[in-house]
């Protein structure tokens, strides 16, 4: 049988493998198997991927799991994963009360890490991260957090329309990410809903995503911000059987109930260090709306948005043309000029939501082929939770404007 990731043929076979040890497997661990199957068959990767070990609790389900996305080994306990010598890089997906302890085994184990978002569930275990990512860079390992998002290939082009100018000074962001999963008070008290295994609702799952766009478009850190949270159903149904840990697909049990502790809803406004402006709301009970990540940026000579819903698209504003014909104009972003589509489609066939974690790790091996520092860094991740505990103190003093320290974050040398 051939090693996994071997099946395209010689060529490939003599390319330095980069052999990976992912722990998790339900919903990102199927979005990254996915990732990490099809990188290199896309893009010309320096490194060649190997899937080679999975990690899960169960025994059964790991090896299940194990076989529908093509990895080569199974593990139970994610220590021994971290400890095998035939794995270079880890890929943490679990929920955010693990994130800290795998990856600074991983990073002390000499192994590159991925680490799903947000980066930690405190600022503590978050700088602790940080630290550790930026000591194993001197011997040559890196760590990278998941921010998928910032792989749009439309964000991605509109970073660059940012960067070079076309909106000039920056004056406002505006960003929401909307979901509705939870607009029924039935569905079960899944671990997204414990404070002690996700760190935080709606403001960790879809705020870090949004905070983390914010910044990465504009080019800078948020100064301080505004906030309010609210819980709307204070207790849930627990999940059925053994299911607590399956997220969103998870049934409800009939005869007991838990207390959410989370928050279910977050809106906030903010400054940027420059003195732009923004706001922002995250929340999972926006009736209606699936997936809505929406973000918009208005600067002195014209305006970027942008519609998770409508990937493909990127609407732009050149407030530099005549009033008579000036408008908001859509790009479809599919070009072979387009970030990450060269390797793709010809042009007008559109991407999905699954590419951006093939871009995703597109990246991340160039970075660790090249030996310089992924982006988005563990440093992004922590600059993102200080932004979410920001967020968490101004909301329980009722919206008093809170800074977000930026002290202790590792900068690139």
């Amino acid at each position: 049988m051939a090693e996994p990731g071997t099946e395209d043929g010689p060529g490939e076979r003599r390319r330095p493998p980069l052999r990976v040890g992912m722990v998790g497997h339900a919903f990102m661990g199927a979005a990254h198997s996915q990732a990490w199957r099809t990188a290199h068959r896309v893009f010309d990767l320096p490194l060649r991927p190997v899937p080679a070990a999975l990690c899960g609790r169960n025994a059964d389900a790991v090896r299940r799991a194990a076989e529908r996305h093509g990895w080569a080994s199974t593990e139970t306990d994610w220590r021994a994963l971290v400890a095998r010598e035939d794995i270079d890089l880890v890929d943490i997906c679990t929920p955010g009360d693990s994130h800290a302890d795998i990856a600074l085994a991983a990073l002390a184990a000499g192994k590159h890490v991925l680490c799903e978002k947000p980066l930690a569930n405190t600022v503590a275990e978050a700088e602790a991260m940080a630290r550790a990512a930026e000591e194993a860079e001197a011997r040559g390992r890196f760590a990278m957090v998941g921010f998928n998002y910032r792989r749009v290939p439309a964000t991605a082009l509109a970073r660059r329309m940012i960067a070079e100018g076309r909106l000039g000074r920056l004056r406002h962001v505006r960003a929401t990410y909307l979901q509705d999963w939870l607009a029924d008070p039935g569905a079960p008290l899944t671990w997204r809903l414990r404070r002690e295994r996700a760190g935080s609702g709606a403001l960790g799952d879809l705020g870090a995503h949004v905070v983390d766009l914010a910044q990465y478009l504009a080019g800078e850190p948020l100064a301080g911000v505004s906030a309010l949270t609210e819980t709307f159903v204070r207790r849930r149904p627990l999940p059925a059987g053994s299911e607590a840990a399956r997220g969103l697909s998870a049934r409800a049990a009939e005869d007991a109930t838990g207390e959410v502790t989370v928050d279910d809803a977050a809106l906030f406004t903010g400054r940027f260090a420059s003195g732009a402006l923004a706001s922002f709301e995250a929340t999972r009970y926006a009736t209606g709306r699936k997936n809505s990540l929406r973000i918009e940026l208005n600067g002195e000579h014209g305006s970027l948005a942008f519609d998770l819903e409508r990937l493909n698209e990127l609407a732009y504003h050149d407030g530099t043309e005549p009033g008579e014909r000036a408008g908001f104009r859509r790009i479809l972003v599919t070009e072979p000029e387009h970030p990450y589509l060269d390797a793709w489609w010809p042009p007008g066939h559109g991407l999905g939501y699954e590419h951006t974690f093939v871009h995703q790790i597109r990246d991340l091996v160039h970075a660790i082929a090249e030996g310089r520092r992924p982006e988005p860094s563990f440093a992004d991740g922590l600059r993102v939770q200080r932004v979410l505990a920001a967020v968490e103190e101004s909301a329980a003093k009722n919206a008093v404007y809170t800074p977000t320290d930026t002290r202790s974050v590792p900068t690139a040398p």
